[in-house]
């Protein structure tokens, strides 16, 4: 990564993703703007690519992103954590009383880069467990999985076959060739379990 955020920026950036969902429930005044106040301007004007997950008891309970940086650091972890909590499509919305059991992950990403593999072997070979973030894509289908990943699914081969049927793709599609690779890493807070 370029530069690493600090650790009292990552600090306030979970911060920042508690309060936007507080707010967007009713319950919480508008504290965004005093949390401005308080974060490095590499967080305020670096546009990078951001995730927020939301874990309950172990659980996912929501995670939305941005793979490109399509917004400042304090924007995207802002909104995605908003759309984690009330618009991830796999959950119904995340309630007050849910969110004191729940756990915040902000994730922020580094550029996605091209890997060239020549077949299976070479993409299991290349693939780094534990540092990268894999996005895979063929013709309209696209997935990603975050670095995080690999502690549900440690070995490569079952990493690939998830990520191809998360795309809808054949979960054996890794092994034909013809997808696009990329990988990144990101840099992750989390808040204390």
């Amino acid at each position: 990564m370029t530069d690493k955020l600090s650790k009292k920026d990552g600090t306030l950036l979970l911060e920042l993703a508690r309060e936007s969902i507080l707010c967007e429930l009713g319950q919480e005044d508008d504290k965004l703007g005093s949390l401005k106040t308080k974060v490095s301007t590499l967080v305020l004007e670096e546009s990078r690519g951001t995730f927020v997950s939301l874990h309950k008891k172990g659980d996912l309970r929501g995670c939305i992103g941005n793979i490109e940086p399509v917004k400042t650091v304090f924007e995207g972890v802002r909104d995605n954590a908003k759309h984690a909590a009330f618009n991830d499509s796999r959950f119904s919305p995340l309630s007050y009383k849910e969110l004191k059991d729940t756990i915040i992950e902000v994730s922020i990403l580094t550029r996605p880069q091209k890997l060239d593999y020549t077949d299976a072997e070479d993409l299991i070979a290349k693939l780094r467990p534990d540092i990268d973030g894999v996005i895979i894509k063929k013709h309209y289908h696209s997935s990603t999985f975050l670095p995080q990943v690999w502690k549900q699914l440690k070995e490569p081969k079952t990493f690939l076959t998830h990520l191809c049927r998360k795309a809808g793709l054949s979960p054996d599609e890794w092994k034909s060739g013809g997808l696009s690779v990329l990988t990144y890493q990101v840099q992750l807070f989390e808040e204390e379990r």
